[in-house]
């Protein structure tokens, strides 16, 4: 059974299993929108809802590969300089501490309400994620990899470029995996604290009326960019990185 049929077999249960709820227990659509609502809803507000993705589409790819450059300097320049990291890891710590919905106003304000502050949330929100795993992964470097890099006068460069950062390759795959789920929620973040387009600025809109399906549909669109973003980043890694399989 591949991917994509375990995928359609769990959205049919869910649907199902929702539907199930609101028949059970007789829920109006106000409180609660059967899935046949949201999906008309969807198909007739698809040229909106897809107009609202776009702007937060862009915001998460950016914010995603941003999130991973910054990430992967990070987390190299610590695992490079040990006396660096003992200074900077706290900092790195205290980056993750502050919640996002904290430090969003503030981005708004600094960057505007343009695409800037919402990549800024994106890239905040999965900084630490991949920083922490390449950090972990150079530090787990087989000793005996290194020794013999050693015994043939490698230099300490030469170490980290040809052995430590392939051998972190595979955690930082895992860190990268998360960070791919946790953009899009940045981005929608950023669209709640204040925008005037993407799905979160939709949403916002579509709860201040009342439109609870609405609602539902673009939460729909959120979900399907984050699968859609996970499986692809999962094929590339998996590709890329052919030794972790």
């Amino acid at each position: 059974m591949t991917a994509l049929t375990r995928a359609s077999l769990l959205a049919c249960f869910m649907l199902g299993l929702w539907q199930a709820l609101i028949t059970l227990w007789q829920l109006p659509n106000y409180l609660l929108p059967s899935p046949g609502e949201v999906l008309l809803t969807f198909y007739h507000q698809a040229p909106l809802i897809t107009a609202q993705s776009i702007p937060t589409l862009v915001e998460t790819l950016l914010g995603f590969l941003l999130g991973i450059l910054s990430g992967c300097l990070a987390g190299g320049i610590l695992a490079f300089s040990r006396p660096l990291a003992r200074w900077c890891l706290p900092l790195l710590i205290v980056s993750q501490a502050i919640p996002a919905f904290a430090i969003a106003p503030l981005l708004v304000i600094w960057l505007g309400y343009g695409l800037a502050s919402k990549i800024a949330v994106a890239v905040l929100m999965i900084f630490f994620p991949i920083a922490s795993a390449f950090y972990d992964g150079l530090n787990r470097t087989p000793p005996a990899w290194l020794e013999m890099a050693c015994i043939m006068k490698a230099t300490k460069w030469r170490q980290f470029w040809y052995i430590r950062i392939p051998s972190a390759l595979p955690t930082l795959a895992s860190g990268i995996r998360i960070a791919a789920v946790t953009a899009p929620i940045g981005a929608i973040v950023g669209e709640w604290v204040g925008a005037s387009k993407g799905l979160g600025y939709l949403m916002l809109t579509a709860n201040a009326r009342m439109q609870i399906d609405m609602m539902f549909a673009a939460l729909l669109i959120i979900v399907i960019i984050a699968l859609g973003l996970y499986f692809t980043v999962d094929k590339l890694l998996r590709t890329f990185i052919w030794w972790e399989n």
